[in-house]
């Protein structure tokens, strides 16, 4: 190993090298590409900068002038790319290393400035440093490595166009080195396309889970999932946790609801800007938060110091969410707790998902009141500020109190002001417990009200209730059913409220606005169909059937009828009233139709046709007969009997046989043939149109 590396190493207080970083220095891998598979928090970031140090530097002990970078390193997400820079600059400190970065959500402007100075390493997330290659701002021809962190998670992600993009302009002799924490094949047709004759590492022990890390199932009740997260964070207050949530609404939920319970919290989420989430970061570094809310964007590669405590709020959706999420805790050595909470409901999910990963999971329930009290105390006994010694203010305070009060008193005091300052723990119900089913209380005795508006005039409970509750001198309590009708609504009342709501009253019953209440004697009728009209309006009726319907209206009354005596009036509309200066005779009749197209005659007969309808034969282009073989179409077989409606006698279309008859003379009333008024000149005549065919008539069809 470098020199200047070993010694930030000591610095840092590294006495010995996790397994992944002594596999990558090994003297038969330092040249070679690498495809590298380690557990989360096994330190894989200072393991490939170990790994490229001899790449980068050779027999050197220091970089020389930085110019174009000669280390690139892509990791998926801005928070890891900020991690992966800040590790690389303490680990390359004494070398005099330029560690610049090119991230989503920063001023491009100012990363090109910084490459412009020149750069040794140079890390980024996929989509910026494609947009830096592509404007020609970062220069790839001197690369010696290129490092893809998190490979799996960037191809999840939707970022493998880019990362073929940058490996197809980097250097073909470079050293191309892949950590994952899981090899899926994609990851595996990615190194075997990019990579020359890479190694195989893999530190993952698949016998047997991360033992820094103790997996808890939490078994809680349907509506305790909230309650249950407050008091894990309650029992481990003197750590700090990271709660993972599956959307940004849940995140948000649970953040207010911890933060109204006097927990610094803060959030980190997709939604947020760089700066957000670079200030909610840097407040868990500095001990100012301690609970972090996150959906899986932090699920990656983030090292948060002194977290020892994660909850899933929502369970993940795979085993290797489950895995990155658990692995922001137990990380280089330091012990952890990864704590799943399961409703009823997700009992099997859970199990499932713990099979999936391989692990073994203690199932238990959340931290109860009691155990929560009896850990505060435990930690206000173990305080170090009972052997701190006491200064002379403070030894003249302390025999002050015992002067005034007991020593019992004192402490029982400084106990209570000590869990004042804390939020009480929550009551959890036990985990098998179901929700309790709304009882249905009867009410009664009771007495009836009838008010004096209903559907026809807008009434609803809505503004019924207050009414009643205000000029009443009622209480919710004290009412019962409200049922609205077309013109009145009828109100259940406690007896016991009868006597004061009949007081309450004005004269008259008055309530308000007009509307007035009377008591009833016994209970209403409301069997009555609510879609029933009462007055002035048509009463809901059952259908009709076909069998039922009448056959016939009969002829209507000619206008000489009206003229003797009053049109007869129509049983469901009655005839408007006749004013003075419009006389009944000149008073249409009700739902009057439109003039006919024809004049009306009897009615039309309708018979069954005695032969099939055969179109007469028409002469064909060569002088021979050519007869119509179609056949009559079934339910059109029947045939109207113009002629006995007054109609012209229309036949098929077709050259006629033998002497034309003597034309009709014009007709007014046949709307075939012109009418020409008299003293008018005489116009060519309207081609015939054919007749509108009756639902019996066969159909007809002109030349063919």
């Amino acid at each position: 190993m470098i020199t200047p590396l070993s010694e930030a190493l000591a610095e840092r207080g590294f006495d010995k090298l996790t397994p992944v970083q002594e596999a990558v220095i090994e003297a038969d891998v330092m040249e070679a590409d690498l495809l590298v598979s380690a557990q989360t928090g096994s330190g894989k970031t200072v393991a490939f900068g170990l790994a490229i140090a001899s790449t980068l530097l050779g027999e050197a002990s220091r970089f020389g002038p930085a110019a174009a970078p000669l280390a690139l390193v892509v990791a998926p997400t801005r928070e890891l790319a900020f991690q992966v820079k800040r590790e690389l600059s303490w680990l390359y400190s004494r070398t005099g290393a330029v560690v610049a970065s090119c991230v989503g959500g920063m001023d491009m402007r100012e990363e090109r400035r910084t490459l412009d100075r020149g750069a040794h390493i140079v890390v980024g997330t996929p989509g910026r440093l494609r947009d830096h290659i592509e404007r020609q701002s970062l220069d790839l021809s001197a690369l010696r490595a290129v490092i893809l962190d998190e490979a799996d998670e960037m191809l999840d992600l939707g970022f493998r166009e880019d990362l073929e993009f940058m490996l197809g302009e980097a250097p073909e002799d470079r050293r191309t080195l892949l950590f994952s924490a899981t090899v899926p094949p994609m990851i595996a047709k990615l190194a075997q396309q990019y990579q020359r004759d890479a190694r195989r590492i893999s530190t993952i022990d698949t016998t047997r889970q991360h033992a820094d890390i103790a997996y808890q199932a939490i078994r809680v009740a349907a509506s305790d999932s909230d309650h249950a997260i407050f008091n894990l964070l309650r029992f481990h207050e003197d750590q700090s946790a990271i709660v993972f949530a599956n959307t940004r609404a849940m995140v948000n939920h649970l953040a207010a609801r911890l933060a109204n319970r006097g927990l610094s919290t803060v959030i980190l989420s997709g939604e947020l800007s760089q700066s957000e989430r670079s200030h909610a970061l840097q407040a868990m570094r500095d001990g100012r938060a301690r609970v972090c809310v996150a959906t899986d964007v932090a699920a990656r590669g983030i090292d948060l110091p002194n977290l020892t405590l994660v909850i899933h709020a929502d369970l993940p959706t795979n085993a290797e969410t489950l895995l990155h999420r658990s692995g922001r805790t137990g990380r280089a050595g330091r012990k952890g707790i990864s704590a799943l909470i399961v409703p009823p409901k997700s009992v099997k999910r859970a199990e499932r998902l713990l099979g999936w990963a391989k692990l073994s999971a203690e199932w238990t329930v959340a931290p109860s009141m009691e155990d929560i009290l009896r850990k505060d105390e435990e930690r206000l006994l173990a305080d170090p500020a009972w052997d701190e010694p006491m200064t002379e203010e403070q030894t003249t305070f302390a025999a002050r109190l015992l002067a005034e009060h007991t020593p019992e008193a004192i402490a029982a005091a400084y106990l209570r002001l000590y869990q004042g300052r804390r939020a009480a723990p929550e009551d959890l119900l036990p985990p098998d417990s179901k929700p309790a089913a709304r009882e249905q209380k009867e009410f009664g005795p009771s007495r009836w009200v009838s008010l004096s508006v209903g559907r026809d005039r807008n009434a609803e409970a809505r503004w019924l209730l207050p009414l009643l509750c205000r000029t009443g001198g009622l209480d919710k309590s004290g009412i019962g059913a409200i049922r609205v009708q077309d013109t009145e609504t009828f109100v259940e009342i406690a007896e016991a409220n009868v006597e004061g709501f009949v007081g309450a009253l004005g004269e008259g019953g008055l309530l308000e606005d007009g509307v007035t209440a009377r008591l009833l004697d016994g209970q209403p009728n409301l069997s009555a169909p609510g879609g029933a009209r009462r007055e002035g309006g048509f009463k809901s009726q059952p259908r009709r059937s076909n069998d039922a319907k009448p056959q016939s209206r009969g002829p209507r009354p000619s206008p000489a009828a009206s003229e003797s005596g009053p049109a007869p009036e129509r049983p469901s509309r009655p005839a408007r009233p006749v004013s003075a200066d419009r006389p009944a005779s000149a008073e249409p009749r009700p739902f009057a139709k439109k003039k006919p197209r024809y004049e009306e005659t009897s009615a039309v007969e309708v018979r069954p046709a005695k032969k099939p309808f055969k179109a007469k034969p028409t002469a064909a282009p060569s002088g021979k007969a050519k007869s119509d073989t179609r056949k009559p179409a079934g339910k059109f077989a029947a045939k109207t009997d113009y002629k006995s409606a007054g109609k012209a006698d229309f036949k098929p279309a077709g050259k006629p046989k033998g002497k034309p008859k003597a034309s009709a003379p014009a007709d007014a009333r046949d709307s075939s043939k012109r009418f020409t008024p008299p003293g008018k000149t005489a116009t060519a005549p309207r081609k015939p149109r054919a007749p509108r065919l009756s639902g019996n008539d066969a159909p007809r069809r002109g030349k063919p």
